[in-house]
């Protein structure tokens, strides 16, 4: 009797080592599961983390480009607007005058010249002042188109992005086809961009390169698209 229940006790106790044998492979198998997704979701988050890295750093190019464009438009824009073309004829050359357009009036061409000269001379303020009464005194001047422009480019100088698109339009509706359209469209999608207004600046760029392809500003217009 005493080694019947010693033989079921051995039998009891071998199946209980057969389970356990049996059992550690599973559990085995689920650790090296679990180690495996660790891994897995570690790699996923270090790709991730580098994708974004990546994706930051070139932002971080673009916006640094954007930037430098938007100096260098502006450098440009002072730059065109403070030419002095050679006048066309025989005539006297006129500082600020890109055709050489003369008028007869002594007085009236001084005071388009007093104006410009502040200008150049980098007052922004006062050259504003002098080109809109010069405008009002001659509205219907032949420098009055002129005029317009560099007082458009005195107010994006100032910063008065708003008043430069605005005097720039008039330009525009006025003169279409004045030899500083192309030029008033660039300084207009540089106040655009200035003011955040990208889609716009796009709009007036693509402006400058349907209307006026084959002018110096179309150019410049084709290199700020590839930006925007």
């Amino acid at each position: 009797m005493h080694d019947r229940v010693l033989s079921l006790r051995n039998l009891t106790l071998a199946a209980s080592i057969a389970m356990a044998t049996l059992a550690a492979p599973a559990h085995a198998f689920s650790d090296d599961e679990a180690r495996r997704a660790i891994l897995d979701l570690r790699q996923q988050l270090q790709q991730q983390n580098e994708q974004n890295s990546r994706a930051r750093l070139q932002l971080a190019d673009q916006l640094q480009s954007l930037q430098q464009e938007i100096t260098q438009l502006r450098d440009q824009l002072e730059l065109v607007s403070r030419q002095q073309p050679n006048a066309q004829g025989q005539g006297q050359q006129h500082p600020g005058n890109p055709q050489g357009v003369e008028v007869g009036d002594a007085q009236e061409q001084a005071a388009f010249d007093g104006a410009t000269d502040l200008y150049r001379k980098g007052q922004y303020k006062e050259a504003a002042e002098s080109l809109a009464a010069f405008i009002a005194l001659y509205p219907n001047s032949q420098l009055a188109p002129t005029a317009q422009f560099y007082l458009g480019s005195a107010r994006y100088a100032s910063r008065d992005y708003k008043g430069a698109i605005e005097q720039l339009n008039s330009l525009l509706q006025k003169s279409p086809d004045n030899a500083r359209a192309p030029d008033a469209l660039l300084v207009i999608a540089g106040s655009q961009i200035e003011l955040n207004n990208r889609a716009g600046a796009k709009t007036t760029l693509q402006r400058i390169v349907r209307d006026y392809p084959n002018s110096p500003a179309a150019n410049t217009a084709k290199s700020r698209l590839q930006l925007l």
